[in-house]
């Protein structure tokens, strides 16, 4: 099976969809808090990321569920900081403390070849919500350098729907962990009653 974002990159429906994600960030609404902060100027929301990806680590990744595993791992970029911001993060160190590397889309895209290269079935990108418009913006170059295996979207659930709506067609595989059902307990871990109803 073809990964679904080689059709949508040979269609030239891939650039639109980076227009509009980038268009986004203008006045972020990535994600349910809708700061409504320019990202493309530096400021910053929820989430503390800017313009720039923020990459703690990425590796082969053989903890997550079998079918993504493989024998090669899964190809796993740690994005740094979260939109969700849960007090109970077992990457705590990544979500709240700001552990990574600022990175261009060149930079995202050889990331993603790298892992490809090392054998991984999947690129698998955890929590990437805050990050959807340099994601996007790091695939034609990727593509163009050979990627071919699937995308991973490995969120925390707190989701836009207008945001995931730009990724169909894109990315073949999601992976949303559910937190909440009790929006109280979603307000005093994460400051997001309206969890459930979003995720």
């Amino acid at each position: 099976m073809e990964s679904s974002y080689l059709k949508t990159h040979s269609e030239g429906i891939l650039q639109e969809r980076i227009e509009s994600a980038l268009g986004i960030l203008e006045n972020c609404r990535l994600c349910p808090r809708h700061c409504e902060v320019n990202r493309l100027e530096g400021e910053m929301g929820v989430c503390n990321t800017g313009r720039q990806a923020v990459i703690s680590s990425y590796s082969p990744h053989f903890g997550e569920e079998d079918p993504l595993v493989g024998r090669g791992g899964s190809g796993t970029i740690f994005m740094t900081h979260c939109n969700l911001g849960c007090i109970f993060c077992q990457n705590y160190e990544i979500s709240h403390l700001s552990q990574g590397v600022s990175v261009g889309a060149a930079d995202l895209a050889q990331t993603m070849l790298a892992l490809q290269q090392r054998g991984c079935h999947n690129i698998n990108f955890v929590t990437p919500t805050h990050m959807v418009p340099q994601i996007l913006e790091a695939l034609p170059e990727a593509i163009e350098g050979g990627l071919r295996v699937p995308l991973v979207y490995n969120c925390g659930g707190y989701e836009e729907v207008d945001t995931l709506r730009l990724l169909e067609g894109i990315f073949d595989i999601y992976m949303p962990d559910f937190k909440f059902w009790d929006g109280k307990e979603a307000a005093r871990f994460c400051s997001a009653p309206d969890y459930r109803e979003k995720a």
